[in-house]
């Protein structure tokens, strides 16, 4: 699977070295890719319907989008003509080299968002979630894809960047092209053989029925009794469609399954409260995605400054010299031994405990995740003091390049809680029909997060060259030594001990999804008293 992702620091330090080594760049890119990833991730089922024929030429057309974006960026690596002149002054490429350049961007882009969207939640279709083999599969399930997210990203930032820096760049590129191709013909092959949900319905025609007839109802009175609100036989239920009971929130919503008295129940008119249910499902995770973008833009930052920081340090490792694009192999190490030790040591020993097939909740992994965050950009910045000290003392000594392993090997410990808790918690909690929309919510979550790193660089700058006595901001100097770096990281991790307050919050107020049965997703053997309907984190 990881191959559609292996290419993504090659790219980055293709375009760093051949492209401009303005550090200006680096948000910027961020900022035009999070653009392209919010559209490309949230369309889907938002707008086909899951699973529905035109989503699903749709996802395969998105899939060999990537073959053809990394085909167009091989010729470019390779044809010197498509290239900027590097002995020129660094300017704006323009011209066919713009066009292809930003048409292979487009197309890697488009082709990456319609893995990562559909995917994890095309794997976790094959579980069967009723029973409770089947619950504790689904958990196991997003720990191994993780883990061969993260064994697929090793070989790209070791073995393929080996490549481009000792042979060609384009060599590298085309080790890419191939594997995807690889990829997209198993994933082709594959098709008769996968269990695909029962079509549905649009959710955003499902969404502006409720909307739209909550608001014709809002002169009614909701009745006193919940049961009094319109539901379906469960004989006549879509099989597409899981039957959810009422909640307490968002109550306003409730009066869309009110039938009018002489009135037929016909869509736009009366709305069953399953399908209320599922809007103020939605409405319930939009905190949650909210709380998780403060980390995200950290992790914008260490996939720029920290890279950054990287060229100015001692590559060496005895004789052996490191190259820069190889640099976040230090998480991943970190995440492919950390995963299996939580997948076989701790989960069944949180189980013991809590009787929940995952050991913890998804909530509860997504904060620990967040707290790891703080702490990275906490150790990001001491380093970089330390960097910048050495630097301005003596130059030719710079300190060695494994120092960044500190903060990066933490952020990747806080990314193997968070990313498969949140991808997890969204899949589980989402309403049937919107599951592979609810797991792209992690990588929109992603996407602002690309968005805000870069705002916050040009915010920071615009308010510190008012008040410095150099008047210049924090992150504008030429170079990295006169620039105050460490207070970034350091502003990165005070912000992210609010929202980890703001997210405990919202995590509390979260009211779980309830199947209808009043039954709790939990292991045989255990016996609580709570439900899933009145579960909090």
């Amino acid at each position: 699977m990881r191959i559609f992702n292996m290419d993504t620091n090659l790219k980055q330090n293709w375009l760093s070295e051949k492209m401009s080594p303005n550090t200006s760049l680096s948000p910027l890119n961020k900022k035009k890719g999070g653009f392209r990833a919010c559209i490309n991730d949230f369309y889907p089922d938002f707008i086909s319907g899951r699973n529905s024929p035109l989503l699903q030429a749709y996802s395969y057309n998105r899939v060999g989008f990537h073959p053809q974006g990394l085909l167009l960026v091989t010729v470019q690596a390779y044809s010197k003509s498509l290239q900027p002149n590097l002995s020129m002054e660094l300017t704006c490429i323009k011209g066919r080299k713009a066009f292809m350049f930003y048409t292979s961007l487009c197309l890697l882009a488009l082709g990456a968002g319609g893995v990562k969207g559909s995917i994890a939640a095309l794997g976790a279709d094959q579980f069967d979630h009723k029973n409770q083999k089947g619950a504790q599969g689904l958990a196991s399930y997003f720990n191994y894809y993780q883990f061969s997210a993260t064994i697929g990203s090793i070989i790209g930032v070791t073995a393929v960047v080996w490549v481009a820096m000792n042979k060609d760049w384009y060599w590298a590129f085309f080790i890419g092209l191939v594997t995807a191709f690889i990829g997209f013909v198993v994933l082709a092959l594959g098709k008769p053989y996968y269990c695909f949900p029962p079509l549905a319905n649009s959710p955003v025609v499902r969404i502006s029925q409720v909307i739209i007839t909550a608001v014709q109802n809002r002169n009614l009175s909701l009745p006193g009794n919940p049961d009094e609100l319109y539901e379906i036989d469960d004989k006549k239920r879509d099989p597409s469609e899981e039957k959810l009971l009422q909640t307490n929130q968002f109550r306003f919503l409730d009066k869309a399954a009110i039938l009018r008295d002489g009135t037929n129940p016909e869509p736009w008119k009366i709305c069953t409260i399953t399908q209320v249910e599922e809007v103020k499902i939605l409405i319930r995770m939009l905190p949650i995605i909210a709380s998780t973008i403060i980390m995200n833009t950290c992790l914008a930052q260490l996939q720029t400054f920290s890279v950054l920081q990287g060229y100015f340090m001692d590559p060496y490792l005895g004789s052996l010299k490191i190259p820069t694009a190889s640099i976040p192999v230090i998480p991943l190490i970190f995440m492919s031994i950390l995963l299996p030790i939580y997948e076989f040591l701790i989960v069944p020993f949180a189980r013991k405990f809590t009787g929940l097939p995952t050991g913890i909740t998804q909530l509860q992994r997504v904060g620990i995740g967040l707290v790891l965050s703080i702490f990275s950009m906490g150790i990001a910045g001491l380093i970089e003091i330390k960097r910048r000290d050495r630097a301005l003392e003596n130059p030719a000594e710079p300190i060695s390049l494994f120092w960044l392993s500190f903060q990066y090997g933490v952020f990747g410990i806080a990314d193997m809680f968070a990313m498969v808790g949140l991808m997890e918690f969204f899949y589980k909690e989402a309403p049937s029909g919107m599951r592979s929309l609810s797991t792209s919510f992690a990588l929109l979550s992603l996407s602002f997060g690309y968005f805000l790193s870069t705002a916050f660089v040009n915010i920071i700058n615009a308010v510190t060259e008012k008040v410095t006595p150099s008047k210049r901001g924090w992150l504008q100097a030429p170079d990295l030594e006169h620039n105050k770096l460490y207070l970034f990281y350091w502003f990165l991790a005070i912000l992210s001990c609010l929202n980890f307050a703001n997210y405990l919050f919202w995590a509390s107020w979260y009211k779980y999804r309830s199947d209808g049965k009043g039954t709790e997703d939990r292991v045989p053997g255990w016996e609580g008293s709570s439900t899933h309907n009145t579960q909090k984190q």
